[in-house]
């Protein structure tokens, strides 16, 4: 008694523990914790900071500047030697520390139109991550979704042997008993106790791929690996929408992030370039400072004490700068090429989701086809019309249809999410 006490104890310490997740919650968990996602938006956050720092520089730039400087007491007082005066007179005496405060601003009036370029550039920039960003999403996404089918997969297989192997222990049973009272041969039997053996190995090799199905769930939504988590997959439909090939193609090439950002990019080059040649043009600021200085230049003679004075200016510069124009531009070619390479992908994805689709239907009939065989042979057999082989061909046909079947309906749903990311929709 107190040791099925601790086991149902333990067993339902299990069960507390165990997550059973949606497919939603799955998304929500994995895109929360996906690792290449926050890389992503890394990047992102930089571009944005990128714009907003040459946005700035089209705004006056302010400087405070304080400075103390202590002289050698070997500095001479300033005098001046007149040819009517036997001794020289002195203007002013050494003035050993100094103190300077200014502040001052600057702002560009023309630049030769760099900061329009960049600024145009850097907002480019930020749009081609913004692509980045949203193509990484769907493909952690699609990540999560094959890692989720696939353990849905595994968990339902697990179970249909399971079954099997549970009927086959019922009609070992009877064939124990029909050879007992001398109906069938031990070689029967046997038959069907060899069947049995090699069931219960599926069944374990079942159990073994559901735990590494699990464990690749786990790493796909980024919780730990050891985590007895369980999917909950409500009853899927199998119809899908009718595409139209030449639609869903111009679709993709409207929509794929890849393209985009790679069009951006491109366009960023370009005003890059832009930049680059506005070197070639004067570069004009307003300038303009307050000083506070003891002593201050601008007072003659030099005293010891603080004065201000203030000054307003126009500066007028040129810069030698080197944007990088061959390595920033991006070719024409790559655009027409990865173009060509996503028409193949959707062209690919669409043939895929037919393919599965017309499988899910045969599959279905061949279970039904071999459910109504195994029933109708496993009633032959307890009135012993048929044979132990023929018990066992039946068992084997059902349990390789209803494998199929859950294979076909997995491979359905990973078809027609592939299609969907090929053609640039969101699908988390």
């Amino acid at each position: 008694m107190k040791k099925l006490l601790i086991i149902i104890l333990f067993a339902s310490s299990l069960f507390a523990q165990e997550k059973i997740l949606t497919l939603k919650e799955s998304l929500e968990i994995g895109l929360k914790n996906s690792k290449d996602l926050k890389i992503s938006k890394t990047k992102l956050n930089y571009a944005d900071s990128k714009l907003t720092e040459i946005n700035s520089q089209f705004l006056p730039q302010f400087k405070l500047l304080g400075n103390y400087t202590r002289l050698s007491d070997n500095i001479p007082p300033f005098e001046v030697t007149m040819p009517f005066s036997p001794n020289p007179i002195r203007i002013s005496e050494p003035i050993l520390n100094n103190y300077t405060f200014k502040f001052g601003f600057s702002q560009p009036l023309f630049t030769g139109f760099k900061l329009l370029s960049l600024r145009s550039s850097a907002k480019l920039n930020l749009n081609a991550s913004e692509q980045d960003y949203s193509k990484e999403g769907n493909e952690a996404a699609f990540n999560i979704y094959s890692a989720y089918w696939n353990y849905y997969k595994t968990d339902e297989i697990k179970k249909v042997i399971a079954q099997t192997l549970q009927q086959m222990e019922n009609h070992l049973k009877d064939t124990k008993s029909f050879f007992e009272n001398g109906l069938i041969s031990k070689n029967d039997m046997l038959k069907l106790e060899v069947q049995y053996s090699n069931t219960k190995l599926l069944l374990i090799e079942a159990e073994n791929n559901l735990e590494l199905a699990r464990i690749a769930f786990n790493k796909a939504i980024g919780i730990e690996l050891t985590s007895q988590t369980k999917v909950a997959a409500s009853e899927q439909s199998y119809n899908y929408e009718k595409y139209q090939l030449a639609n869903i193609i111009d679709e993709a090439i409207n929509n794929r992030k890849e393209l985009k950002s790679l069009s951006y990019r491109y366009e960023a080059s370009k005003e890059g370039v832009s930049a680059a040649k506005s070197n070639w043009l004067p570069s004009i600021y307003l300038t303009g400072n307050y000083y506070y200085s003891n002593p201050n230049p601008r007072f003659q003679p030099a005293k010891d004490e603080f004065n201000s004075n203030w000054d307003v200016g126009v500066t007028l510069s040129w810069d030698v700068w080197n944007w990088g124009l061959t390595s920033s531009q991006v070719s024409q070619a790559e655009q027409d090429q990865l173009k060509e390479n996503i028409q193949m992908e959707v062209y690919s994805n669409y043939l895929n989701l037919i393919k599965t689709e017309e499988k899910v239907k045969v599959n279905k009939e061949a279970l039904d086809q071999s459910l109504e065989n195994y029933r109708i042979t496993s009633e032959k057999y307890n009135t012993q019309l048929a044979t132990s082989t023929e018990l066992i061909d039946a068992e084997t046909l059902k349990l390789q249809a209803e494998t199929n079947l859950k294979t076909a309906e997995v491979d359905f749903q990973i078809a027609k999410v592939k299609l969907e990311k090929s053609l640039g929709r969101v699908i988390y």
